[in-house]
């Protein structure tokens, strides 16, 4: 393999407005960039194509003005790593004030630390289950009043012939909750779209996402969500849970609102990213938590999502977390149910619990259900690269709000008229008896006492619809009536996951594995002779859901605890492992998850667990950025300034080295300053001279720098005078003098080992003689992955 040659700088042709401010969400996708990708396998190097960027948010003044500053078309390449998006610092800076902080806490100090950080945890589980609460209750009475305006409605007109009229009131109230939803997502806040999984993944990867945890994302997802799932659309509420139990941990968490400019003076240790983000940790678990009743897979989930920082203790917290999450959204619902107490209904979806010895399974089913995992693979990946399509024709046409807003209600109309049309053409009724647990049972065209078929599977919310999939009788569905509704929903699913709206995949994609488990199920008992029992189609229907589910997100560990506690029976631990196992291969053959799709799409430079298989032969010296900006111990603050101002660069780590004359020679390590540390020092103008002469009336103390935490100014909201410039600043008490550094000469696989478990945010790189010669930060090790082609090097772009 050819040695991977200097890799290029990029910069955009104007300033960045907004540094990282940028949205980064798909189809809200302000800027991009176009460039093609070097391949590096028989050493072939292509030309690197001109970048280009496009700005969506010009203010204009007059609509001509704007029709042509607008593009029809944003170009799009999903082979770039963006440069807005910034790393967490999750290694704690160990300067002067920070060990003096530490020496004046006494025992007694850190015990109240350990339990506050309980006291938090228990928070954000009991502030997450009480969302979890408000968004089941509202969705339910809303989608309730709905239905049942519609079945009155198709009841009167079955009679009386002129059933175009309720299709038409099920399609426009179905947009009218749609619209409400997507304009609060498109114009307020676009970084609320989706599940909100990607973003999380990604914050606790250790990627800072612009907005992702703020209050405003919080109110937005939460009335979005209940307007697409009360609007009917092919989706759940438990991804954006997972997203809500995230932003609740991070601001309740830091004792204050920066959105409400609210501080309540309490929790303020905790201002710091490496602190900020175990809770962020705990409120995905607690959100997991209280969307399954699963708070054992909540935990699983944050393991498996960020576990690059795991402790024993986080574990146990984060459990806490999770288990306050469910029992508060047990207590809650209990209440609101009238049986005050009864705490046995576990999470927003109840699959219902699953009986032993009705649905067992024999030693001569794995076989099949392996089968069936292999099948949800193939229909996941499927899925996954319709969606992938999909978003890039969204990405570079469907860019502004008002398209976003309308596409949404396009498809919310077109659920309808689907739904419409499968149960009206529908002939499968099935007769009406006692333990039937139809919630809004249609009659349509069917003979007094019976209920059409496939009106229980569209006709309703997917929650319950999985449900009545799982637990219905055998014979309650015709095979016919599954296999349209399988076709169907899955196209709906696949159009509506990208959309404009805060909505999960997560139900969608088991709605569409139990249909068609069920059906799997049918046949084979069909295919076995008539007394067998085994076949029964509600454990089938199971082992399909896991399947697809499986074959769409990819995950293993925590969505075979999740759906184990959420069907309540342990028994089907193995076969829905397996299945799960056998779906995650043979999906990843074809295409990743898709989260990672949509995570990729937005260029993030996302850390996988390992470096790329082939890497052995880079070392730090071709991976690393350089030169590299230095600050001597005591530096001019002319020159402060003047680097952090230069937006070409926008460094946000700078190596302190000892005192060089010449700028362009390599200076000793002495130890690494961050720019949010160099910004709070010129605030508060922590000169030399001014100390000299006894103007600075107090020491900056840690409190100072976690005040300013997390939105720091930018540095022209500083004023610096032509006197103060000439200054000097002594950056020896604030800088960090022992930072994590690495020889030139250090292997890939080895750097990014380190750099993935401390959490790290620069890595220096120095010489035999300790002398700086370069900087490694995320973006340096995200370029590389393994191709078909071999390593390949994606392109900077500031997008």
């Amino acid at each position: 393999m050819a040695n991977i040659t200097k890799k290029v700088s990029w910069s955009s042709r104007g300033d960045d407005p907004a540094q990282g401010e940028g949205t980064p969400l798909l189809n809200g996708a302000t800027e991009a960039a176009r460039c093609t990708t070097r391949q590096f396998s028989g050493g072939n190097i292509f030309r690197i194509g001109r970048m280009s960027t496009v700005d969506l948010e010009e203010e204009t003044n007059t609509e001509e003005d704007s029709v042509l500053s607008r593009p029809k078309e944003i170009p799009h390449n999903e082979k770039l790593l963006s440069l807005k998006y910034e790393s967490l610092d999750y290694d704690n800076s160990e300067n002067q004030l920070f060990l003096e902080e530490e020496r004046r806490m006494s025992y007694m100090g850190f015990r109240c630390l350990e339990i506050s950080r309980w006291v938090v945890c228990g928070l954000i589980g009991f502030l997450t289950g009480l969302i979890a609460c408000f968004i089941d209750i509202v969705v339910e009475n809303l989608a309730g009043v709905k239905y049942q305006v519609v079945k009155q409605n198709i009841e009167k007109f079955t009679e009386v012939g002129g059933l175009s009229i309720s299709l038409i009131l099920w399609a426009v109230l179905n947009s009218v909750f749609v619209m409400m939803g997507s304009v609060m997502v498109a114009f307020f806040e676009p970084i609320a779209a989706g599940s909100g999984i990607p973003q999380i993944k990604c914050y606790l990867n250790g990627v800072k996402i612009p907005r992702v945890v703020r209050l405003k994302t919080l109110v937005v997802k939460v009335f979005g969500v209940i307007c697409s799932v009360a609007g009917g659309l092919a989706v759940g509420k438990e991804g954006p849970m997972i997203h809500s139990g995230a932003v609740v941990a991070a601001g309740v968490s830091q004792g204050r609102s920066t959105s409400l400019k609210k501080d309540f003076k309490i929790f303020e240790y905790f201002r710091r990213d490496t602190e900020k983000r175990d809770f962020v940790s705990a409120g995905a678990a607690a959100g997991v938590s209280a969307a399954f009743g699963a708070p054992v897979g909540g935990v699983l989930f944050s393991l498996e999502e960020g576990a690059s920082f795991w402790n024993q203790m986080l574990t146990w917290r984060i459990f806490f977390a999770s288990m306050m999450s469910t029992f508060t959204l047990n207590f809650f619902l209990s209440i609101y149910h009238g049986k005050t107490g009864d705490l046995s209904n576990p999470g927003l979806i109840n699959f219902g619990r699953f009986e032993s010895d009705s649905v067992e399974y024999n030693l001569y089913e794995i076989p099949i259900f392996i089968v069936m995992g292999a099948l949800g693979g193939v229909l996941g990946a499927l899925f996954n690269v319709l969606n992938y399509w999909l978003t890039i024709f969204r990405i570079r046409y469907v860019h502004r709000p008002c398209l976003q807003v309308m596409e949404a209600m396009l498809v919310a109309a077109v659920t309808a008229t689907v739904s419409f049309a499968m149960i009206y053409f529908s002939n499968d009724c099935q007769p009406l008896g006692e333990d039937q647990a139809e919630e809004y049972p249609l009659q349509l065209f069917c003979a007094d006492g019976e209920y059409n078929s496939m009106a229980s599977a569209f006709f309703n919310t997917p929650e319950r619809s999985v449900r009545s999939l799982f637990h219905n009788p055998p014979g309650s569905y015709n095979p016919l009536t599954l296999g349209v509704f399988t076709l169907s929903y899955f196209f709906l699913a696949c159009w509506t996951y990208g959309l404009t709206v805060s909505a999960g995949v997560f139900i969608p994609s088991m709605l569409i594995g139990a249909a068609w488990g069920r059906l799997f199920g049918i046949l084979l008992s069909t295919i076995s002779s008539s007394t067998a029992t085994w076949p029964d189609p509600g454990k089938y229907a199971l082992i399909g859901a896991a399947a697809q589910l499986g074959g769409i997100v990819r995950m293993t560990l925590s969505l075979t605890v999740i759906m184990v506690e959420a069907t309540g029976n342990v028994t089907y631990g193995l076969p829905i492992m397996l299945v799960l196992m056998t779906a995650k291969i043979v999906g990843d053959y074809f295409i990743e998850g898709l989260y990672d799709v949509h995570i990729k799409l937005q260029s993030v430079p996302f850390l996988h667990w390992e470096a790329p298989a082939t890497s052995h032969s880079l070392t730090a010296r071709e991976v690393m950025s350089s030169p590299v900006t230095s600050f001597n111990r005591i530096e001019k603050v002319g020159t402060i300034v003047d680097i952090l101002s230069n937006t070409t660069t926008n460094h946000n780590g700078f190596p302190v080295v000892n005192e060089l004359i010449d700028h362009n020679e390599l200076g000793k390590i002495c130890g690494l300053i961050l720019r949010s540390q160099l910004i709070v020092l010129l605030k508060h103008k922590v000169f030399v001279e001014r100390a000299r002469s006894r103007l600075n009336q107090r020491k900056l103390q840690l409190k100072d720098f976690r005040d300013a935490y997390p939105r720091f100014p930018p540095i022209q909201s500083i004023h610096v005078s032509q006197d103060e410039r000439e200054c000097m600043m002594d950056l020896t008490e604030f800088m960090n003098p022992t930072p994590y550094t690495v020889p030139q000469e250090t292997s890939l696989p080895r750097v990014f080992k380190l750099f993935r478990a401390l959490g790290l945010r620069h890595l220096v790189v120095v010489d035999n003689e300790n002398r700086v010669v370069g900087l490694v930060t995320r973006k340096d090790l995200a370029r590389y992955h393994l191709g078909k082609h071999g390593l390949e090097e994606m392109q900077l772009a500031q997008t």
